[in-house]
């Protein structure tokens, strides 16, 4: 999963260009991670959400599959790539979310599913540092991102 933070007024509503930007964004990614205005998970991404998804806060859902379809998005089939717009708005109650949330409780709550969808001979310090940098990295986009209003888009690059 890629993330990508811009300006509204630098982005159009609108999933092929939406496409060819992130698609750009894609070759310059390390520049813009470096920048702060973009990040990344790899194959984590659906246990970075179920991790979140733990928490009572609806805004959970927001850091990785919250967010709108663009216009333009294949309403019959899952879009390629699927992309998703979060609204600067949803952006603060992302960032809100992941500065106020007590990562060990979640990790409490959903820890050992986690760990055990890693297979054995995984030990529990590794992945749970692994998902320590997720959140932190996740943490310090959305602050950025929200602190500067900006839209959020999001690729699922397969």
């Amino acid at each position: 999963m890629h993330l990508r933070a811009a300006a509204m007024s630098e982005i159009l509503d609108d999933h092929a260009w939406l496409e060819a930007f992130m698609s750009r964004a894609w070759e310059h990614h390390q520049v813009e991670c470096a920048a702060g205005v973009a990040d990344s998970i790899e194959k984590d991404f659906g246990l970075v959400h179920e991790l979140y998804a733990a928490s009572t806060d609806v805004a959970g859902w927001l850091p990785v599959f919250g967010g709108r379809q663009p216009a333009g998005a294949p309403g019959d089939a899952v879009p390629d790539p699927p992309l998703l717009l979060l609204e600067p708005a949803e952006v603060r109650a992302a960032a809100a979310f992941l500065s106020d949330v007590p990562f060990d409780e979640l990790w409490e709550v959903t820890g050992a599913k986690i760990l055990a969808s890693f297979g054995p001979g995984w030990a529990e310090a590794l992945v749970l540092e692994i998902f320590r940098g997720h959140h932190r990295d996740l943490r310090a986009f959305y602050g950025r991102a929200a602190a500067a209003g900006h839209t959020v888009v999001k690729a699922g690059w397969f």
